[in-house]
């Protein structure tokens, strides 16, 4: 069996930065709120007609991947997209991918819709693919567009705060030596608490458009996200923590053979919360949200990248990924670099 590893990452945010003063412009917040529930300072939005989408991010950050990798865009065999805002309602945003970097028509594309714990999810497809012999170098996107589906009034203050725009993506590629790479993924859900982080319309079995359309209805939040903060906090903490222990164990590795952690940027206070469980020191956990916001399956790959970038990930490090978000879908993968 092979082994598959991460051989090249790159990420794009749009320009526009968003700061947290900018918002109280727009509805009923200020600074020290924001700061105090999230730990976000900033977001990067895109700016309507400067071309960015959901594709076209996740474009940009495959080429800077593609790139460090040392291959040509014709030695990818497979494309994985997680999002949960692509483009349209159907294709999903892979196939475009596919498209605007004009791979060959024997690539396949396939889109992952598991929300803040996407990467996960793609970067476990994919290293099964790789091991199993099926293909040799797959792409990896998580990209998200959130800005132009967000109550930016008072009302969605709770959640539109959160939010940013951005892109990661990284190639995962076979590998001989199976002491270094994707060690193992972990993944897990729980659908009973589905809507208590959610966005209920436009569905196909819910409300449609044109309900939506039909009715009118200024007060109808049902095509907003929705977020039960405090449920779903004391819940990501929880599953954090579990399924960070389960990686771990599965390869005989404890809490002090972790060299960087990079969780889910969701908030900056369950990431806190982790690394003072774990007792984990400040140079062994990776936090940007403070810049980005919470850009959910492109979070993880725009701080892998990030932390690599600045040095903070060296070969042979021990690198463990976890997420938790909407469905409720949680995850990790434990990675020897």
């Amino acid at each position: 069996m092979y082994n598959s590893k991460i051989s090249g990452l790159g990420y794009y945010v749009p320009e526009n930065v968003v700061t947290n003063d900018g918002l109280s412009k727009l509805m009923d917040t200020n600074d020290e709120w924001i700061q105090e529930r999230t730990g976000i300072k900033e977001r990067r939005h895109v700016v309507k007609g400067d071309g960015d989408t959901t594709t076209t991010m996740g474009v940009k950050a495959a080429k800077i991947a593609i790139e460090r990798a040392g291959i040509d865009k014709d030695d990818i065999d497979f494309i994985i997209f997680a999002t949960l805002s692509p483009d349209y309602y159907f294709p999903g945003p892979g196939v475009l991918v596919q498209r605007d970097l004009e791979l060959k028509r024997t690539v396949g594309a396939l889109d992952v819709r598991n929300q803040c714990s996407g990467f996960i999810y793609a970067l476990s497809v994919a290293d099964q693919f790789i091991k199993t012999g099926m293909y040799k170098n797959i792409l990896i996107i998580g990209s998200e567009l959130h800005s132009t589906g967000l109550d930016m009034t008072t009302r969605g203050r709770a959640v539109s705060v959160i939010f940013g725009d951005g892109a990661g993506a990284a190639v995962l590629t076979r590998a001989e030596d199976n002491s270094k790479g994707i060690l193992s993924t972990h993944l897990h859900s729980e659908g009973q608490h589905a809507e208590e982080l959610a966005l209920i319309a436009p569905g196909m079995g819910s409300r449609w458009v044109t309900d939506i359309i039909k009715d009118n209805n200024p007060d109808d939040e049902s095509y907003y996200p929705y977020m039960n903060g405090q449920f779903v906090f004391k819940n990501a903490v929880q599953r954090f923590s579990e399924v960070i222990m389960e990686g771990l164990k599965t390869n005989n590795l404890g809490v002090e053979d972790i060299d960087m952690l990079i969780p889910h940027q969701a908030n900056l206070r369950i990431s806190q919360f982790i690394q003072q469980k774990f007792k984990l020191t400040d140079d062994k956990v990776y936090n940007n949200i403070m810049s980005y916001g919470n850009t959910t399956a492109a979070s993880i790959p725009i701080a892998l990248t990030e932390a690599w970038e600045k040095g903070k990930i060296k070969e042979g490090d021990t690198v463990v990924l976890a997420a938790f978000g909407s469905g409720f879908t949680w995850g990790s993968a434990i990675i020897k670099w």
